[in-house]
C-alpha cells in the first residue's frame, strides 16, 4: 500500500503543472508534466514487478 500512497501522492502533486500547461499554456510546466509522468511509469513498473513476485511467490 505503500507504493499506492506514493502514485496518488505523484498524481496530486502534478495538477498543478497540468493546470498551468493546458489553461495557461507555460511550456515548463509541460516539461515537469512529463517529468512527473515518467515517474509515475517507472513507479508503476515497480509497482507491477513487485505485485508479480508475491503472487508467484
Amino acid at each position: 500500500m505503500k507504493r499506492f500512497n506514493q502514485v496518488k501522492d505523484l498524481v496530486m502533486s502534478l495538477e498543478v503543472d497540468f493546470e498551468k500547461f493546458y489553461d495557461k499554456k507555460n511550456q515548463a510546466a509541460g516539461t515537469r508534466v512529463r517529468k512527473g509522468m515518467q515517474e509515475l511509469k517507472n513507479l508503476a513498473q515497480e509497482i507491477r514487478v513487485e505485485v508479480q513476485n508475491k503472487k508467484n511467490g
